[in-house]
């Protein structure tokens, strides 16, 4: 069986290709490679894969937490729905505004029906989809639907809800009304999936945006087009889809309680096996939340409950090993028996690799009948219709036919598909405060941060320990567990100092220059090397970026860990100081970006310098913090030091003027200078 062109699949992680018996996709083009291989080129590796396998413990072993009980269960429900929106960039929930749903064509097959159709999910935001329906439905007959998301299966100009045509034409065949939805990157009208695994749109993190988000949103839109229609009847809809389309399944199915059925095929693995084990480098950015308050990644599907769950699995599929789809379905017959409906969750493990096969497709089908139809018959025509093998492939309908669209003239002018990472989630407003609201306002904001951006964060990072060395300059210093990093004694403080600085490394190199211009010969210098940086730098690879990508999957980012090491270190500092001389922080570029929330959440820290700084975490080189987008900017956030002193050298003009205003609103206008 041959696969299409290397081309087509080079850095997209999870496309899969669609054949008359399975899907052939990016397992298969890495068979050689070892997901469990841990990085061993760099000195900081076997330290942050240490780091990396402690905190996801941490979080798997606590699944259910105080749950003992449904009635638990239900009480916690409402924030557990918030918060999952919140890690989706959902909260506050869009307004639903008009679908303006449309269908362009129409196609007659004798026994069932295709529309053509698009909608907008927002406006703008178009999807485009293939509505399948029996050709014959009696006046006022309301029949059960079906919602198919797609897998990363890469059709080209066709979209990807071509390569599934197979299962709308079984649905419409057995009575089901099916919406087949094109996906935001292999759609007719493409975005991007894969911001954070290979194009360095680290900024998704900073502005809560994931295209997980988009996925279950455009879902939920389709959800309100089948049940506004007068054929089907909305108390009977099931979603299902594979790869990409099971990951789907699930986002979907946990938000939107008219789900009824879900059945999930190779949709969803657990933290062990994407961090622990590497899995998530084989997966694409759509696959996961930014899991913000630490869930178990169980806990996701454990919203679906008690509602009727298919947990489809294949034994040798790479990107789902079967270890982690054990644990998973372990823990949902757990949670499924709190409601006593320990028989409407199942699991169906397939005997192969990523791939739809008979057995799956059997088993889905008649999984959704029995709980939408109440017919448990085995299914016994899976196989018709089916797209053939490559290398050229022919399909019951020609995918050109399928086309929403069908000439590159017929695409709306407005469509807002390929910038939608910079609309989906809203940045936080830019209001500042006046005088005498400077306050309540910073209050807010801070209340904010620690909750969307260093929720795994203390109210007070404790002091950094010291390891004993045989340096006299260099001593390492532990800032969390597993986190070792150097601090180098550049100068030791004078008798009589008052100011002891710290110097945040934005590259592992010293600078000799810079910070000499404010710091003066009697006052102590320290070199802080952060974690990832200079002596404890890993490995990095783009794609697929797993260091980074995994601390989002544990509700961090590789630079809110560099916030908690400065933030430590100066403790430790004040505490090797005797606590006679004031910590200062400096750092350059995004280092100093660091310095100013480390200071924002240390007390100890009594001065702030910062030297050329981007002026927003929208820039490529500012530090990437979760969600912090959705509270404040860099100008705001150095902004609410105030009362402390804070000097801006070589900053942005327009960031110094914003700053320069909230310390204006404090009070302390005197404590801020921009040079």
């Amino acid at each position: 069986m041959k696969a299409l062109p290397h081309r087509s699949y080079r850095a997209n992680p999870c496309w899969i290709l669609l054949t008359s018996s399975a899907f052939v996709g990016f397992a298969t083009l890495v068979s050689a490679q070892n997901f469990k291989e841990a990085a061993q080129e760099m000195p900081g590796d076997r330290m942050i894969e240490a780091y990396l396998r402690a905190e996801t413990e941490k979080i798997e072993g606590n699944f259910l937490g105080p749950i003992k009980t449904a009635a638990d269960w239900q009480q916690a429900l409402p924030r557990l729905r918030q918060e999952y929106f919140d890690m989706l960039g959902l909260w506050p929930l869009p307004e639903k505004e008009p679908l303006h749903a449309t269908i362009t064509r129409t196609l007659d097959r004798d026994e069932y029906v295709v529309d053509m159709l698009h909608y907008q999910s927002r406006p703008g935001l178009y999807v485009t989809g293939n509505l399948y329906r029996p050709a014959k439905i009696r006046p006022g007959e309301r029949l059960p639907a079906v919602l198919y998301v797609c897998g990363h299966s890469p059709r080209g100009r066709n979209g990807n809800k071509t390569a599934y045509q197979s299962h709308g034409i079984w649905f419409a065949r057995h009575g089901y009304i099916c919406l087949t939805l094109d996906t935001l990157q292999l759609g007719e009208i493409s975005g991007v999936h894969h911001g954070t695994y290979r194009e360095g749109r680290w900024w998704w993190l900073s502005r809560g945006y994931t295209p997980a988000g988009v996925e279950c949103w455009t879902g939920i839109r389709g959800i309100d087009y089948l049940v506004s229609r007068p054929d089907v009847d909305p108390q009977r809809i099931a979603v299902t889809g594979i790869s990409g389309g099971g990951s789907a399944t699930f986002w979907i199915s946990a938000a939107d309680e008219r789900v009824k059925v879900a059945v999930p095929v190779s949709g969803m693995s657990d933290l062990r096996s994407y961090i622990s084990d590497h899995i998530v480098n084989g997966h694409c950015d759509c696959m996961f939340l930014y899991n913000t308050y630490q869930w178990p990644w169980t806990r996701i599907p454990s919203l679906i409950a008690p509602r009727p769950l298919l947990f489809v699995n294949s034994d040798q599929d790479s990107i789902f090993p079967m270890d982690g789809n054990e644990r998973v379905i372990n823990r949902l017959e757990r949670m499924y028996s709190l409601f006593g409906a320990g028989d409407v969750v199942d699991s169906l493990v397939s005997i192969g690799g990523h791939a739809y096969r008979q057995d799956i497709r059997q088993g889905a089908f008649r999984f959704i009948n029995t709980y939408l139809k109440n017919d448990p018959r085995p299914v016994l025509d899976s196989e018709v219709d089916l797209v053939s093998s490559e290398p050229n492939p022919v399909y019951p309908i020609s995918p050109e036919q399928l086309r929403v669209f069908p000439q590159d003239s017929d695409f709306p002018p407005d469509a807002r598909n390929a910038l939608i990472d910079r609309e989906f989630v809203p940045m936080s407003s830019p209001d500042l405060p006046e005088r005498g609201t400077y306050d309540n306002w910073k209050a807010d904001r801070l209340a904010k941060l620690r909750n969307f951006t260093f929720h795994h964060f203390p109210m007070r990072i404790p002091a950094a320990q010291p390891v004993e060395t045989n340096s006299t300059s260099v001593i390492r210093i532990i800032t969390e567990p597993e986190i070792s990093i150097p601090l180098r004694t550049l100068r030791s403080a004078k008798a009589g100092a008052q100011r002891i600085w710290l110097i945040a490394s934005e590259n592992g190199e010293i600078d000799p220059d810079w910070w000499k211009q404010f710091v003066t010969d009697r006052e102590g210098v320290y070199f802080c090397q952060p974690r990832g940086v200079g002596d404890t730098r890993w490995t990095r690879k783009n794609p697929p970026n797993y260091v980074e990508r995994a601390h989002y999957l544990l509700g961090r980012t590789v630079d809110s860990g560099r916030v908690w090491d400065l933030a430590a270190a100066a403790r430790y500092l004040k505490v090797l100081g005797s606590g006679q001389a004031s910590v200062c922080l400096t750092g350059k570029g995004a280092a100093g970006v660091l310095c100013a929330y480390a200071a924002l959440l240390e007390p100890d820290v009594a001065e702030v310098v910062l030297f050329h700084t981007p002026a927003s975490h929208m820039e490529d080189s500012a530090p990437a913090l979760l969600n912090v987008l959705r509270v404040c900017d860099i100008p705001e956030a150095v902004g609410m030091l105030a009362p402390r002193p804070v000097r801006m050298i070589e900053g942005q003009q327009r960031c110094c003027a914003i700053t320069a205003r909230i310390y204006d609103a404090a009070g302390a206008g005197d404590k801020f200078v921009a040079d």
